[in-house]
């Protein structure tokens, strides 16, 4: 494979992205010090303070430090312990019951780290820190495969070159630092990604188990379901002239995967994750309440502009929302299952609640890249896109360094 003059590229391309990625915040740490606390949303001011990590000792590992925030703590507990840790809060639910926050988590990138963090403890690390490493090596090698499989998709239509603008774009999004941390992204897009390029290849079996996988990493991955469905109806002739087979029959038991997927993870984690993530992280299915009322909130503080901070955060937010519907709607006729996984999933993730951490949930929409590499075939728009996604990255991944909010 490292004869094939395109993976060299995108190899090293990720090599040298991995290396400034993660080494870019040691240079922040000697030449800036950030005011706190962070008053981008109502909630942050508590949680931005000196000394508001205190007590959480996942987060508190100097190794690698820079790597991890926010869920960071909960997917470096699951690998470390488990579901049931002690070291995390737990959430109290109407009824006396008492469940830990790790719940509100799926399992497969924690359970990835946990396989990956078994052989590195021959560094004699820390446990914390050979977590640590396991759920950034993850999240790397996950990127990696999400880049070779968006070139993949990309290819056909763009060629080489627009294909790799369309990678080099997903490495430099604002929010495309999250693919190097503790975090589920570069494990999801590897196997989002991966799914979708193999069902647009008709190779509807590896398609299917990788979307399981997907689905066992975040819901969204359930969304899947759409690109098989569609890759199964159009080998037995479409909408109109459907042709069933027993061969055909059995194929579409493979649609089903993802579905199938997500029901065995209720079964087992489902409810739990339920509970905590509407009593404590005040998010639940097709929350239109919630939803409606945060919109509102955030409609009114973009135009009073009293907390410039929150302004900002939210006219982002928007930004990303918006870029990645028009993306979608942009890329529906060529890549149907693409768009259709991208803009179903983006209206379940967004109907969860208030307006929060969008800018990074659609950070897993393949259609936005492959649809800026379109524009980036002009080279005023492909040299303005760089510099400005850049630079919000470079802000961005330097407020997650240092504990502050982002996404």
């Amino acid at each position: 494979m490292l004869k094939q003059p395109h993976f060299r590229n995108l190899l090293f391309t990720w090599l040298v992205w991995a290396v400034i990625i993660i080494g870019f915040p040691v240079l922040l740490d000697t030449r800036l010090e950030l005011k706190r606390p962070d008053r981008a949303l109502s909630w942050t001011p508590n949680e931005t303070a000196r000394n508001s990590q205190n007590g959480k000792i996942y987060l508190l590992d100097p190794f690698m430090n820079r790597q991890v925030s926010w869920d960071s703590e909960f997917y470096l507990s699951i690998a470390t312990v488990g579901y049931d840790d002690p070291a995390i809060s737990v959430v109290e639910i109407p009824g006396g019951e008492r469940l830990s926050k790790n719940y509100a988590f799926f399992p497969m990138y924690p359970y990835a780290m946990r396989i990956v963090r078994f052989p590195l403890q021959i560094f004699g690390l820390t446990p914390i820190a050979t977590s640590t490493l396991a759920g950034v090596l993850v999240s790397l090698v996950g990127t990696l495969v999400g880049m070779l499989a968006l070139f993949d998709l990309a290819r056909a239509e763009l060629e080489e070159s627009g294909a790799y603008r369309a990678v080099f774009y997903l490495l430099i999004f604002p929010t495309g630092f999250f693919l190097a941390q503790v975090y589920t992204e570069g494990l999801f897009v590897a196997l989002a990604f991966g799914s979708l390029a193999l069902a647009h290849r008709k190779q509807l079996f590896w398609a299917a188990t990788l979307a399981a996988f997907a689905t066992w990493t975040r819901a969204l991955g359930a969304v899947l379901i759409i690109p098989l469905a569609l890759v199964w109806l159009d080998e037995t002739g479409g909408w109109r002239s459907i042709r069933f087979s027993t061969q055909a029959l059995l194929r579409g038991l493979l649609v089903l995967v993802p579905v199938l997927a997500y029901a065995l993870w209720y079964i087992t984690l489902g409810v739990q994750h339920g509970l905590v993530e509407d009593h404590w992280f005040g998010r639940s299915f097709w929350d239109m309440e919630r939803f409606s009322a945060g919109v509102q909130f955030a409609v009114e503080q973009i135009m009073d502009g009293g907390n410039p901070q929150m302004r900002a955060y939210y006219l982002l937010e928007f930004f990303g929302v918006g870029l990645a519907i028009v993306a979608c709607l942009a890329t529906l006729r060529r890549y149907p299952g693409v768009a259709l996984f991208g803009l179903i999933g983006l209206a379940i993730t967004i109907t969860t609640g208030a307006p929060q951490s969008l800018i990074r949930y659609v950070l897993v929409v393949p259609s936005i890249y492959i649809f800026l590499s379109r524009l980036g075939r002009n080279t005023a728009f492909d040299r303005g896109w760089i510099v400005f996604s850049i630079l919000l990255l470079g802000m961005q991944l330097m407020l997650f360094s240092v504990d502050m909010w982002v996404a």
